[in-house]
């Protein structure tokens, strides 16, 4: 077995669905996910920053491992059967061996080696300023191809964090509180709409136990920990909208959702408490009128409820930039310096 020098393994295509795969399968096995909970290609490839192909064939695999049947409409159900799920071991993440290292390399792409280092460097750059992005020199920094770093940033593009300026050169804006308020807004236009269109699909029982794991997290309160912080918040943001059958809207959804879970990953550890922060308690609102089969005033929660998040995303991201001290990256020059108020 050798290596291409571009992590690549010689005779073997990059397999772009393999971590969108092990990582579900995981926690459909570990219980994280309800029976019959939605899965499509839309919110797949959103999550994991891969385009459709590698998403629909990440599901096709879970299909064939039990872990997901096709649903009535589009899309896919959770099978939540932890026995018939713990019998699907061969999409597994293999056991440690000699040649652990190409091993890892087989269950990899390329590009996702490099993948999330690079989106750290450029997202935590962007409160600071606006950066050019070199994609020679990326390529140099990482000591990879040319055509694995072109898919570093192309995968970039997708999730909305770079793009081509007008001499075809790619470009990171700065998350100013102009970008932020218009991510926001196109938030909290479509979700609530996503969100009117996702109820009538939604499987028997997926809200009461939404509703209870909600509950869980508000009555955990100082010791509610990031994990389970994020696990409500994916409940509705992602698996509950995500039985919204107009794709295009999803499409549409996906792309500001994704610029702002990569900076709220990068400044968790800075979080402040669940008692300055509680949208816990916001999404309870939304559930709430949601059992009560009053979806319009759950679609005003929701709207409500971004509408705040974006004052405290703004808060956040100004009070981090100011206490930013990172050293140079040689594939990223400094365009222009912003001030985040």
């Amino acid at each position: 077995m050798t290596d291409d020098g571009d992590g690549t393994i010689a005779g073997r295509s990059p397999r772009l669905y393999q971590r969108a795969l092990e990582v579900i399968a995981s926690e459909i096995r570990g219980g994280r996910w309800q029976d019959a909970a939605r899965l499509n290609e839309t919110t797949v490839a959103a999550r994991f920053g891969i385009s459709r192909a590698p998403a629909r064939q990440a599901l096709v695999e879970l299909e064939l491992s039990g872990l997901v049947r096709k649903s009535e409409g589009r899309g896919y159900q959770v099978v939540a059967d932890r026995e018939a799920n713990a019998a699907a071991n061969h999409v597994d993440a293999p056991e440690s061996s000699a040649d652990g290292d190409d091993m890892r390399l087989h269950f990899l792409a390329s590009w996702e080696l490099i993948y999330h280092q690079v989106e750290m460097d450029i997202v935590s750059r962007t409160s600071i300023a606006s950066w050019r992005v070199n994609e020679a020199a990326l390529a140099k920094s990482f000591g990879v191809s040319r055509t694995v770093a072109r898919e570093v940033v192309a995968r970039l593009q997708q999730r909305g964090i770079v793009s081509k300026d007008d001499g075809g050169r790619w470009h990171a804006p700065a998350l100013t509180a102009t970008h932020v308020n218009q991510l926001y807004e196109l938030r909290w236009t479509l979700e609530p709409l996503a969100l009117e269109q996702a109820v009538p699909r939604l499987p028997a029982g997926l809200l009461p136990q939404l509703l209870a794991d909600l509950q869980v997290a508000i009555a955990a309160g100082e010791g509610a920990d990031v994990e389970m912080l994020d696990k409500v918040e994916q409940q509705l943001h992602g698996q509950l909208l995500g039985h919204c059958a107009n794709l295009p809207l999803m499409q549409a959804i996906s792309l500001p959702q994704a610029i702002l879970v990569a900076h709220h990953r990068l400044y968790q550890p800075k979080a402040p408490s669940i008692a300055d922060e509680p949208f816990l308690l916001e999404h309870l609102v939304v559930f709430e009128c949601l059992m009560a089969g009053r979806i319009g005033e759950a679609q005003e929660a929701l709207s409500r409820h971004l509408r705040i998040s974006q004052e405290r995303a703004m808060l956040r991201i100004a009070r981090t930039a100011r206490s930013l001290a990172l050293p140079d990256v040689p594939y990223l020059e400094r365009l222009r310096d912003v001030e985040f108020s």
